[in-house]
């Protein structure tokens, strides 16, 4: 079947940034003739993690999945362990614990943000809890301060889920580097991407050197090749996580341009906001607050509605107007997968983001015109007068 065309007007949620050099960088992969993983540019960017963001040791994966369940291998987690993650985040945050056994010990969010409720933290905590897992929702930092020293005060590992966090900070660090270990991600829809591509950060050093032999399946390859093996053979458990080098040339080039992506998102991001912050006031919906211990890095900008059913009609709203924003997560307590396993806790805030946050179109090269367009599109639903969406 053929797709319907679509709109020439049409304004897609997200378009996958070319900075430039990708093409180019892709073409020199080729032409050195090693296109597997953990060649000169995977590397380079390895090297460029750990020197930029001060990571004691970077693995490019094939995704922020494969991050986190390089993880999951690496903490050792079994059957009948417990780890606290948050309820509104993607599968892939639970899920590389549920395929080691885990028990998932969902946490709400805070009342005002998507962003675990750290005061409610140690209430979760028993003498199974092996990690926590905080998500830094659309670049926004948790309180990694109260979360390490819960984990400290009961022998917990913390893993970041720093899926969309790349480049902000929490008190002038770099996201990711405060739990043992990190997970990035490098999908077409963030800010930096590999089209598809992760990188695991291991801040623990006991942590590097069987985080690099589960990194290479569970061999001790990447050292035979440094001379300091006298063999290459099969030491641990591991799987397939070195991305290609295709994915990672074309990460080096958005590395290369990242304060210049950066620096259009944030414009982007500040534009919405001076636009729509007057009707927020008014009451028409929220607007996600930004953590004043930390300095975001503009990879979403979202709206709360008021109910589950103005979202709907906001959404249905936008595509009459060939315009795609979106909802966001499901909660993942009452998943259809998980809902018979969760311990039956309500979870009021995660389930109000769930009903009611919309995401907005935001990408690098989004012309202000367009973005002109989505602002008029907002304003015109909620002000047309007689609409059901007035401020009462």
């Amino acid at each position: 079947m053929i797709p319907t065309p679509l709109p020439p007007d049409f304004i897609p949620f997200n378009r996958p940034h070319l900075a430039g050099p990708e093409l180019e960088y892709i073409r020199q992969a080729v032409a050195a003739g090693k296109l597997s993983g953990n060649g000169r540019f995977t590397q380079r960017c390895q090297q460029f993690f750990e020197q930029q963001y001060g990571m004691p040791k970077a693995l490019l994966t094939t995704s922020g999945t494969d991050a986190l369940e390089m993880a999951a291998l690496l903490l050792n987690i079994q059957p009948g362990d417990e780890v606290i993650v948050p309820s509104y985040t993607f599968t892939s945050t639970a899920n590389a614990f549920v395929l080691r056994g885990a028990r998932i010990v969902f946490a709400d969010s805070l009342p005002e943000h998507p962003n675990l409720d750290v005061s409610r933290l140690e209430a979760l905590i028993t003498p199974r809890t092996r990690a926590i897992v905080p998500v830094h929702y659309g670049g926004t930092a948790c309180d990694m301060a109260a979360v390490m020293a819960l984990a400290a005060q009961y022998s917990l590992w913390v893993v970041e889920d720093a899926a969309q966090a790349i480049e902000a900070t929490y008190h002038n660090r770099p996201l990711g580097t405060f739990g043992h270990l990190a997970a990035f991600s490098f999908h077409e829809t963030k800010n930096l991407s590999a089209g598809e591509g992760g990188l695991l950060a291991v801040n623990d050093p006991e942590l590097a050197t069987r985080a690099e032999i589960i990194w290479e399946k569970g061999t001790n390859r990447a050292a035979f090749a440094r001379g300091e093996a006298a063999r290459y053979e099969w030491v641990d458990v591991g799987s397939s996580f070195l991305p290609s080098e295709l994915n990672a040339a074309y990460l080096w080039a958005q590395l290369e341009n990242r304060q210049i992506i950066q620096r259009q998102r944030q414009r982007l991001w500040e534009a919405y906001e001076s636009a729509l912050t007057p009707l927020a006031a008014a009451g028409y919906f929220q607007l996600l607050p930004v953590a004043a211990e930390g300095q975001p890095n503009w990879h979403l900008f979202a709206l709360l509605c008021r109910t589950e059913a103005e979202r709907d009609a906001l959404l249905a709203h936008l595509r009459a107007q060939h315009i795609l924003a979106v909802f966001h997560y499901l909660p993942l307590h009452s998943s259809p997968y998980y809902t018979a396993r969760h311990d039956g806790r309500l979870l009021p805030h995660a389930t109000r983001f769930g009903q009611t946050l919309v995401r907005l179109p935001l990408y690098h090269d989004l012309q202000p015109e367009q973005q002109q367009r989505v602002v008029a599109a907002i304003q015109a639903f909620f002000q047309l007068p007689g609409s059901s969406c007035a401020v009462s």
